[in-house]
């Protein structure tokens, strides 16, 4: 069981950020993202050289002021220099769910220049720790090649399995949970909607498995919503969410402000 280390200390609220005190938290996967999910992934791009652009739809009428204009959907993009990979923080735009949670950033990559499809996306809602996220991305960002796959499945159990998860019982490789039985691990079909270029995803029919790619969530309680979810493309080379499934399950604390109201009694925490 988990208790915090200083029971007497109050928590911080779970109000947006505004002179709280700050903890030492965790385990990760269970901290939340501190409300702070678009600054800390943009900061990480930001120091990788990628350049972001903002995409702003609306309806202007002539002689209208600026504060008048209706703004109806707007899109925070950021791109590789090399153009092969970029991340979409689309919250504000059309909404799109994983485990009823909306989508918060949406990570592509293709092959080549020679096209504009992506090969593969990878979809993160609110409330994934904003360290793992940027970790993903470093380790998408070294990759020469960001679409091709150098290593197999193995890779992300033994990610999460070096920091204490547990395989499933029945799907050992194919599947891991924490050992609070909180949050997972799997490989299996990928959900509807889900962008890859695999051609399997265009030609399973309603009876057949689609193809699998690594899905992972958490339920802080029986029936409860996914405190967050997250959804890998089937094409997603498995080192990439080795990188992603490591830093997530790390043991090392996170510095939080804004504790995830489903989890906060959950959570180790120590005075920053």
């Amino acid at each position: 069981m988990e208790a915090p280390l200083y029971p007497d200390i109050p928590l911080a609220s779970s109000t947006p950020p505004g002179g709280q005190p700050a903890f030492w938290v965790g385990p990760r996967h269970l901290a939340g993202d501190d409300q702070r999910l678009y600054d800390v992934v943009s900061d990480t791009l930001a120091g990788l050289g990628w350049t972001s652009l903002t995409i702003v739809r609306g309806r202007h009428e002539p002689d209208e002021a600026p504060e008048d204009r209706q703004v109806l959907r707007s899109t925070v993009l950021h791109i590789a220099p090399d153009t092969l990979r970029w991340a979409q923080w689309v919250l504000a735009d059309e909404p799109f769910h994983l485990g009823d949670r909306q989508v918060a950033w949406q990570v592509s990559a293709r092959a080549d220049t020679s096209g504009p499809l992506a090969e593969w996306s990878a979809y993160f809602t609110p409330d994934v720790p904003g360290e793992a996220v940027a970790d993903f991305l470093v380790a998408l960002d070294a990759r020469d090649q960001p679409a091709v796959p150098l290593a197999g499945p193995e890779l992300v159990l033994d990610a999460v399995a070096g920091h204490g998860w547990l395989r499933d019982i029945d799907q050992p490789q194919a599947a891991a949970t924490d050992p609070t039985f909180t949050s997972h691990f799997s490989l299996g079909e990928v959900p509807a909607l889900i962008q890859d270029a695999d051609p399997r995803a265009l030609t399973t029919e309603a009876d057949e498995a689609g193809p699998a790619g690594w899905q992972a969530w958490a339920t802080p309680a029986i029936g409860a919503p996914c405190l967050w979810a997250v959804s890998f493309g089937a094409s997603v080379p498995h080192g990439l969410v080795a990188a992603f499934a490591a830093s997530l399950s790390s043991t090392a604390p996170v510095l939080r402000r804004v504790l995830p109201e489903a989890t906060r009694e959950r959570l180790l925490r120590a005075p920053a």
